[in-house]
């Protein structure tokens, strides 16, 4: 039998009691009230739904790893680690470039320093006065005189290019 009376005090009518209906369903009018303990019954099934829900869960996580799902992803970790070498190796390549190019233009501007100087000496040392006097004195070598000199304008070109006499 069970008491109504403490939800009318309330303010609460059998549609309105859900959750609180079960817990007044163990209470027995009377002297001799039993507590509300779920017996041993129950929580040893309680738990045995427990354990079989765990079970099922556990064995549909393993469904999934059969040796088609391995092999793929044998194969997939393959491909990565295959492009992650290849990546490395062109980054290495990359960095092997840039240091060969920096010793290349190191040593072109050393070679070009070495040329500047040896022309440098090379103009320094030469004597123009020298060169004019033994053209002059020795290999008999004479000035242009005013009709000796010929113009030519070049059509752009750097160089021109004598195939007959010039014309007196």
């Amino acid at each position: 039998m069970r008491h109504d009376g403490l939800h009318e005090r309330a303010g609460m009518n059998r549609q309105n009691r859900g959750s609180h209906d079960r817990i007044y369903d163990d209470y027995v009018d009377g002297s001799a009230v039993r507590k509300l303990q779920p017996s041993s019954v129950k929580r040893e099934s309680a738990r045995l739904v427990t354990r079989t829900r765990s079970a099922r869960r556990n064995v549909v996580k393993a469904v999934p790893m059969n040796m088609g799902y391995i092999a793929v992803a044998a194969v997939a970790f393959v491909i990565v680690c295959c492009v992650l070498i290849s990546y490395i190796k062109l980054q290495s390549d990359i960095t092997n470039h840039i240091t060969s190019i920096s010793q290349l233009e190191s040593q072109l501007n050393e070679m070009k320093l070495a040329n500047d100087e040896t022309y440098t000496k090379i103009m320094s040392s030469i004597d123009l006065e020298e060169i004019k006097r033994i053209a002059v004195n020795e290999l008999g070598m004479k000035y242009a005189k005013e009709g000796q000199v010929v113009q030519y304008t070049g059509e752009g070109n750097d160089y021109v290019r004598q195939y007959s006499e010039i014309p007196k």
